[in-house]
């Protein structure tokens, strides 16, 4: 296993990325809850790299139109582990 990067880093550019995008298309973080039917709370605590969960992840990917860019990240990633070794 690789450890260069830690869960907690991941979490919080994972909250970066909602923030930008949020800010972005000018919402708040209640706009933002509301549309996605989650408090404000939990937008704050994801933004801030707590309690991430993957299903908000998700809700907010598909709220700001990434799913497809996640998708094909995590099939790229996954076609190159399933590579067969040439040797």
């Amino acid at each position: 296993m690789i450890d260069s990067v830690s869960i907690g880093e991941v979490k919080k550019l994972l909250g970066s990325l909602c923030r930008q995008q949020r800010q972005r298309y000018e919402m708040s973080q209640t706009e933002l809850g509301k549309a996605l039917g989650i408090s404000r709370y939990t937008i704050q605590n994801f933004e801030s790299g707590k309690n991430s969960t993957l299903d908000t992840f998700l809700k907010i990917a598909k709220h700001f139109d990434l799913m497809d860019d996640f998708y094909r990240a995590l099939n790229s990633i996954a076609d190159t582990n399933n590579k067969e070794s040439m040797y």
